[in-house]
C-alpha cells in the first residue's frame, strides 16, 4: 500500500472510532450478569440502549464510552438479565376477560367451586353472562360438575365456563335454555352433549357442542375488549413477557391496532387468524410494525387429552371405545392450510393426541411438495402426544414444536390413567424433539395455564408435578437444560414469528426487550427456579414494569 492511501485508511479508522465513541447512549445498565442468546457472546455484564434498540452489550469497559452527560445509567445490583420473554401461545382476550371474571383455576374442592359462582354472582346485573372461569376437576377428584351444583346460585345468570384446557364448558339450565339444549337435543358432530342416565344435558359440553352456548354470549364491546387487553398486557409484563403470539382470533386485532395508533400498546403483538377463514385474511391488509403484526393463521385438528377429545391412534386406557374426536375433515385442512400457504400467510394448527400430529404432519408434507420449498415455518401448537415415529419428521419438514411446557407438569399428574404408561414416554417430548433437531420453542397458552415464562422454564428442565408426586421429574428422560428451555422462550420463539432479526436475543441493533430477574437462573438449584421474581420489565427501552420489593 501507498504512503498516501496507508495514512487515508489510518485516517477513516479513526475517524468511523470517533464517530461511534461520539454515540451517547440514553440508557446504560452495568454490574449485571446478561444472558444475551447470542451464540458468539453468551454472557455480558453491561448494556447500552439509544432509542428502543440495543447500540452495544458487552464488558463494564465496552459500555463506559457510551456514557454521555444525560445518559441515565442503572447499577443492576448484579441481577441477572435475559431477553424478553416471547410466549408463543397466549390467548388473549379470553385471557383478559378471565381476569374480569370468576377465577376458578385453583378451585381445589366441588364446594369452594360453587362457592366461588355464588359469590361472584351477586355483583352481576341480570342477564349478565358468567364466562371464562377456567376450571380443573381433577383437582377434586375427577368428578365433573353438573349444571345443579350452581343453578340455584345463578337463576339471573347464564353460564358458560370454561375447563382449562378450553375444550370442554359447564353450562347451567339458564344458558342451556337460550341455546334451546334439551333432552330432545341431537347429537353434534366433532362434540358432544354429556347427558345423565335418563338422557337430560348435564350442562357439560365438549368440543363442537360447546358453540351451541358459545355462540349466543353477547360479543364484547370495542370498551370491554380494551379493558380485557389493558388488563392482560399488564399481567403479561408482570411476567417478563414483551412479546405474545394471540392465537384467540376472537376480533382484539382492530382494538389492538387502535390502541396502538394511541400509543396504548406496552407489549408487541403478532395476531392470528382463523385457518378457515383464510380467504378472506389474504385479502386484509397485512401490517408488519414492531408492536403489531398479523399474517398467522390458527387451525384445529383434535380437541384436548382432559376432555377426551385429543385424537389417538389407539383408544384411551379408561374408556377402551374412545379414540378422542378429529375435530377437522383432513381433505378441508388440507385445502385450507395449502391455499394460504400460497398466499404467503403462516399456518400454525392446534394437534393434541398422536393421531391428530401424524395427520397434520401428513398434510404439511403434501403442501410443501405441491407447492413446492420456501421458508414457510410451518408450526404445530401443543405437538403435546407423539408417535415414535413422528419425532424426526418436525425436523425433515422443517416444522416448528410449539410447546405449552407448564401442561407437562400439570397433565402429568393424571395422564398416565388416560393414556397408559408406554404412550407417556413421548408425551411432551421436549428432549426427544430437540435430540432429532426440531426446533422448540415455549407458550404458556394462557389463560389455560399461567403465562410465566419462569413456571414454564421450571416445568421444562425439573418436570416435577404440581402435586409433588415426581421429585425427579415425570418421564425424567424428556428433561432439557436451562439454556435450551431459554432459547425456546427467546431465540427461538422470535424465529418462529419471522422476527429473529429484530427480537430474541440481546445483540446490537435488536429491540431493547429485556428482563431482570431476581436470581441467576444460570447458577440456580433448578428446583428454584419458580420462586425467582420478575424486578424489572422493559420494552423498546423504556421501563414497563417494576416490583415493589417487600423487605
Amino acid at each position: 500500500m501507498n504512503k498516501h492511501l496507508f495514512v487515508s485508511f489510518i485516517m477513516s479508522i479513526t475517524l468511523l472510532s470517533c464517530q461511534n465513541d461520539s454515540i451517547k447512549a440514553d440508557l446504560v445498565i452495568t454490574n449485571a450478569k446478561i444472558w444475551t442468546g447470542n451464540i458468539d457472546a453468551n454472557i455480558a455484564e453491561a448494556i447500552a440502549v439509544k432509542g428502543d434498540s440495543i447500540l452495544a452489550v458487552g464488558s463494564f469497559n465496552d459500555i463506559t464510552r457510551f456514557k454521555g452527560s444525560e445518559t441515565k445509567t442503572i447499577d443492576a445490583l448484579g441481577n441477572f438479565i435475559t431477553p424478553g420473554f416471547i410466549d408463543t401461545h397466549v390467548h388473549l382476550l379470553m385471557g383478559g376477560n378471565s381476569l374480569l371474571n370468576v377465577q376458578l383455576r385453583d378451585a381445589k374442592t366441588k364446594d369452594d367451586f360453587i362457592e366461588r359462582i355464588a359469590s361472584f354472582s351477586k355483583s352481576l346485573k341480570p342477564n349478565q353472562w358468567i364466562v371464562e372461569g377456567n376450571w380443573d376437576h381433577t383437582l377434586w377428584g375427577g368428578e365433573l360438575p353438573t349444571k345443579e351444583w350452581i343453578d340455584r346460585f345463578t337463576v339471573e345468570n347464564p353460564v358458560a365456563i370454561y375447563r382449562m384446557d378450553g375444550h370442554m364448558i359447564l353450562a347451567n339450565s339458564a344458558a342451556l335454555k337460550i341455546a334451546g339444549i334439551d333432552k330432545n337435543t341431537a347429537d353434534i358432530k366433532n362434540g358432544e352433549i354429556v347427558r345423565n342416565s335418563d338422557g337430560i344435558p348435564t350442562g357439560i359440553l365438549k368440543s363442537e357442542a360447546m358453540y351451541l352456548v358459545l355462540n349466543k354470549i353477547p360479543s364484547l364491546t370495542n370498551i370491554e375488549k380494551r379493558n380485557a387487553i389493558k388488563a392482560a398486557q399488564d399481567y403479561l409484563l408482570s411476567q417478563g413477557v414483551t412479546t405474545i403470539h394471540d392465537v384467540d382470533s376472537l376480533g382484539g386485532f382492530e382494538v389492538l391496532r387502535k390502541m396502538y395508533s394511541d400509543n396504548e400498546l406496552r407489549l408487541r403483538v403478532y395476531s392470528a387468524d382463523q385457518l378457515n377463514k383464510w380467504k378472506a385474511v389474504s385479502k386484509k391488509e397485512k401490517l408488519s410494525s414492531k408492536w403489531l403484526k398479523n399474517g398467522l393463521l390458527k387451525g384445529f385438528v383434535d380437541g384436548s387429552l382432559g376432555s377426551h377429545s385429543a385424537a389417538f391412534n389407539e383408544a384411551y386406557t379408561d374408556t377402551p371405545d374412545d379414540r378422542g374426536i378429529l375435530t377437522a375433515n383432513a381433505d378441508s385442512l388440507l385445502t385450507w392450510i395449502s391455499n394460504a400457504d400460497a398466499k404467503n400467510l403462516q399456518v400454525t394448527v392446534h394437534a393434541i393426541g398422536d393421531r391428530a400430529n401424524n395427520s397434520l404432519l401428513d398434510i404439511y408434507e403434501d403442501v410443501t411438495r405441491n407447492n413446492g420449498n420456501k421458508d414457510r415455518r410451518f408450526r404445530i401448537e401443543h405437538a403435546q402426544h407423539l408417535d415414535i415415529n413422528d419425532l424426526n419428521r418436525f425436523s425433515s419438514l422443517d416444522v416448528i414444536a410449539s410447546m405449552q411446557p407448564y401442561h407437562a407438569i400439570d397433565d402429568g399428574r393424571w395422564a398416565e390413567e388416560l393414556i397408559g404408561p408406554n404412550r407417556i414416554k413421548t408425551t411432551y417430548a421436549f428432549k426427544s424433539l430437540l435430540d432429532n433437531n426440531a426446533t422448540l420453542v415455549f407458550g404458556s397458552d394462557w389463560p389455560v395455564a399461567p403465562a410465566s415464562p419462569l413456571d414454564g422454564i421450571y416445568a421444562a428442565v425439573t418436570r416435577r408435578t404440581l402435586d409433588d408426586q415426581n421429585p425427579d421429574g415425570w418421564v425424567p428422560e424428556q428433561k432439557i437444560s436451562l439454556e435450551q428451555a431459554l432459547i425456546a422462550y427467546t431465540k427461538n420463539a422470535a424465529y418462529s414469528s419471522f422476527d429473529e432479526k429484530i427480537k430474541g436475543t440481546l445483540e446490537k441493533g435488536k429491540l431493547a426487550d429485556f428482563v431482570i430477574l431476581s436470581k441467576d437462573l444460570t447458577t440456580l438449584e433448578p428446583e428454584k427456579i419458580k420462586d425467582v421474581l420478575v424486578l424489572h420489565t422493559y420494552v423498546g427501552g423504556k421501563k414497563v414494569f417494576s416490583r415493589r420489593l417487600e423487605y
